[in-house]
């Protein structure tokens, strides 16, 4: 790999920032000074340094994120402050959310730089559950509805906690249409008055974080994640 290459994965700026660096003679390699950006280091063996300090290598990162109402599911945006922005004291440069929650919608978002997992976690081949909390002005059915679509969303699992006045349910599907919860229950004539995602495959979110907060996953989690994909 390059040495900016991986200065840059690992956070330590974009790749003209490190380039700077490099020039400031900050960066060892194997306690040798190096200012070539295009110089090769083996990361898992090569001890690379900035201003003294070792910079480990992180070849991926997995963090569940209690994404807030009023950010969107993006890395960048323009208008809108986004997931990516509450999370300051990551490694890699490359992280990404898995999926989508709308702009309104709150819960769980997985947040990682491992694309593979993350295109198993997405596939519809794959049928990985999704649970949502929602309130909404009335009850729907377990069939499976047309939302405008060629195809009908497959039947989800329903679960109503309460009915009056308002009703309070759950809600698991295996698909992830652009806002199919909304739809489904719009399809029927019912309105979403508040969304949240509270799993994701074995992924739960937990009383321990607040809308805004996130942790690392577990050793437990990502095996688990791994295995429901394989």
């Amino acid at each position: 790999m390059r040495l900016d290459k991986f200065l840059t994965e690992m956070g330590l700026g974009t790749r003209s920032e490190v380039k700077k660096i490099l020039k400031t003679k900050q960066i060892t390699v194997n306690g040798e000074i190096v200012t070539k950006p295009e110089t090769k280091v083996a990361p898992e063996n090569d001890q690379i340094s900035y201003k003294g300090e070792p910079v480990t290598y992180c070849e991926y990162e997995y963090y569940l994120f209690y994404k807030p109402a009023g950010c969107v599911t993006a890395t960048e945006d323009q208008l809108h402050k986004t997931v990516m922005d509450y999370l300051t004291d990551t490694v890699r440069s490359d992280l990404f959310p898995v999926g989508r929650l709308d702009i309104d919608t709150e819960g769980l978002l997985l947040i990682t730089n491992d694309g593979a997992l993350a295109h198993d976690l997405l596939s519809p081949a794959k049928h990985v559950e999704k649970t949502y909390y929602a309130v909404i002005d009335g009850v729907v059915t377990e069939n499976g509805v047309d939302i405008g679509e060629e195809k009908l969303t497959k039947p989800g699992k329903l679960r109503i906690l309460k009915s009056e006045p308002e009703s309070e349910i759950e809600l698991t599907i295996t698909e992830g249409r652009f806002h199919q919860v909304k739809r489904m229950f719009e399809a029927v004539g019912k309105k979403v008055l508040y969304l949240k995602r509270i799993s994701m495959g074995p992924l739960q979110l937990t009383d321990d974080l607040k809308p805004g907060e996130y942790r690392p996953l577990t050793e437990e989690e990502i095996t688990a994640l791994k295995i429901v994909n394989k």
